[in-house]
């Protein structure tokens, strides 16, 4: 039988625990602890020590999440929106979404297609009335605190290439104040929408990606100079000052030459907001130093992940075990350089879900987005089958839907954990552990404490809080949210 394990000679500590696990439990509240054989790891929670503040969690409106949405009954549609942005669901508070298309789109589509037409004369969001848009306004009509949106473009118009293609190239210095004027158009449409946007990105992948899909390439500088001579004035002159850019949005370790180059000096500096990241560069290392560089270079800014999925894998359908076991492999596993081939060895997704979010708040990043809100069984559909896994998979057919571990495990943190709150200090006493923690303190004065626990055994954990304590039990290969009540 369960017994609730208690510390005696202090105060006891009150809190209220959920877990996911590998064992079938999903968010699941936990009141009962069994005891462990081995000591207890101390953890100590240190609300006066303070770190950066939240900006949040969420995931990417995308058209291919929202051409699966509508291809579900409207109860179906209902209960997946839920799920993300009610309150008894994740409650998703920061989003990310495209500007025209990208690989996760049906086809190839820009918002300027007439060649040369550097007056944006003829721009339309049409593509995006379809499935997008009606999206992202019944998100909204669900999330009652609201959330974020965060839009990126993938390419420039290709006209505005040197090579005119949809991949690769560069931006043609011509028109670079074309290109600053679409995102102004682009805000302005959307806002005529009643949809707002927080932040833009300059550019998805600046590096490329293999030539493969949409992109447009940009070094460090070429980048930091559109922003600082067209994109940031541009958009300041049209009234969208407000309106945040990030700069770089690719993997984690090229940080330091980007933000060397971005935050250089006061001038260079003046319209980033902060920097984007993505985490494809490993399946295990969340780059902890490229991290803590970013934040030392600009102390002030944001370091927002922007994007990260399990790539490269075709869903497993309602087999909630894969999602925990190490049969996973990105598109490193074939295709990494032999230098690099040992950053993408087998993986369990869980674990990087949850390993990934806990390093990244440990190491100053303030607001963390997921790739795709749902896919079908294919991890689709896109226009270059580069198949990917969602947290939520869909079967239109039938219509049903499968919550994955991941949904979980993305919730754990997007539910508890809410903008505004603040990474505290959260000590462990067995360093050597294979235990993750981090701790926030929520804007209401409660901390939300986030442990994981890859090990094949549970652990038991001792919390402190000032001159009270308690001991818990969290088990073999499962994540766990525990709410203090800090008064």
């Amino acid at each position: 039988m369960a017994t609730l394990l208690s510390c005696s000679g202090s105060q006891k500590l009150a809190c209220t625990v959920y877990e996911t696990s590998a064992q079938g439990k999903a968010m699941s509240l936990v009141s009962t602890f069994e005891p462990t054989k081995s000591l207890p790891i101390t953890i100590v929670l240190q609300p006066q020590e303070r770190f950066q503040t939240i900006t949040g969690f969420g995931g990417s409106f995308t058209e291919a999440a929202a051409s699966v949405l509508h291809a579900l009954s409207p109860a179906k549609q209902k209960m997946v929106l839920e799920a993300y942005f009610g309150e008894e669901g994740a409650r998703y508070s920061l989003t990310r979404t495209h500007m025209a298309s990208c690989d996760f789109s049906r086809q190839n589509y820009t918002y300027a297609p007439a060649e040369g037409d550097i007056d944006l004369t003829q721009f339309t969001i049409q593509p995006d009335r379809a499935d997008l848009i009606p999206m992202i306004k019944a998100a909204q009509a669900i999330s009652k605190e609201g959330f974020k949106i965060i839009a990126s473009p993938w390419t420039c118009p290709p006209w505005m290439k040197d090579n005119k293609s949809y991949v690769g190239g560069k931006l043609l210095t011509e028109y670079q104040p074309a290109f600053a004027l679409y995102f102004s158009k682009y805000l302005a449409a959307y806002q005529q929408e009643d949809i707002p946007i927080w932040c833009v990105t300059v550019i998805n992948e600046p590096h490329g990606n293999g030539n493969n899909w949409e992109s447009t390439l940009f070094t460090p500088s070429e980048m930091t100079q559109f922003v600082q001579n067209h994109l940031g004035p541009h958009l300041e002159q049209r009234g969208w000052g407000s309106v945040k850019i990030l700069g770089y949005d690719q993997n984690r370790a090229g940080l330091p030459e980007w933000v060397d180059t971005m935050f250089h000096n006061e001038a260079t500096s003046k319209y980033f907001a902060g920097t984007a990241i993505h985490w494809y560069e490993s399946t295990f290392d969340y780059f902890p130093k490229a991290l803590n560089y970013a934040h030392q270079k600009a102390p002030e800014k944001h370091l927002i992940q922007t994007e990260g999925c399990i790539d490269s894998e075709i869903p497993r359908w309602k087999e909630d075990a894969w999602y925990w076991k190490k049969e996973a492999t990105d598109w490193g596993w074939d295709w990494a350089s032999p230098q690099e081939k040992y950053l993408h060895p087998k993986y369990a997704p869980a674990h990087r879900y949850a390993s990934d979010i806990i390093g990244c708040l440990n190491n100053w990043v303030d607001g963390w987005i997921d790739w795709n809100m749902l896919l079908d069984r294919q991890g689709g559909p896109n226009w270059f089958k580069n198949w990917c896994i969602a947290p939520i998979i869909a079967d239109p057919t039938t219509d049903e839907i499968y919550k994955t571990p991941l949904y979980y495990i993305m919730a754990h943190f997007s539910k508890f954990m809410r903008p505004g709150s603040v990474r505290i200090g959260c000590s462990q006493s067995d360093t050597d552990s294979e235990l993750m923690s981090t701790a926030v303190q929520n804007l209401d004065g409660s901390i939300a404490l986030a442990l994981f626990n890859p090990t094949e055994h549970p652990l038991s954990i001792k919390l402190l809080l000032n001159n009270k304590q308690t001991v818990i039990t969290i088990d073999a290969q499962a994540l766990q949210t525990v709410i203090v009540q800090n008064n």
